[in-house]
């Protein structure tokens, strides 16, 4: 796998869940930067820490994004992989998710000094820290 060219937002995020029940929060009340993921299970949100909608949802606060700068093709394989294996080695949990040109992985805030020096260790390179 190539190594990848990483930015680090400096956004702290949360990750909600609703039921799959509940309606979908007005995304003009989400800010600049959220996803939404609805199954048959649960809506899953990720929104700033300060936009959490205000309705009655599981919440994981202090989590912030690492982006690979694309975009990525879709005929690419082990681009979660390549970061994800090196993390887990450290003991680092991440929560992933793509867009439709390139994917994102969160990181708790506490473990993000670590994360930049595992990666970079691993041979992916740190472009900035962003927003």
């Amino acid at each position: 796998m190539a190594k990848l060219d990483l930015v680090i937002l400096k956004k702290k995020f949360a990750i909600c869940q609703l039921s799959p029940k509940d309606s979908i929060p007005d995304p003009s009340n989400l800010g600049d930067f959220w996803s939404i993921t609805k199954t048959d299970d649960e809506i899953s949100l990720i929104v700033p820490e300060n936009k959490i909608p205000h309705v009655n949802c599981k919440t994981e606060k202090s989590w912030r994004a690492i982006k690979i700068i694309g975009p990525l093709y879709f005929s690419l394989t082990g681009i979660i992989a390549t970061l994800s294996t090196a993390l887990a080695k450290a003991g680092i949990s991440i929560f992933a998710f793509s867009t439709y040109n390139t994917d994102y992985v969160l990181v708790k805030e506490k473990n993000v000094e670590q994360s930049i020096e595992v990666l970079e260790k691993s041979g992916h390179k740190i472009i900035e820290l962003h927003q």
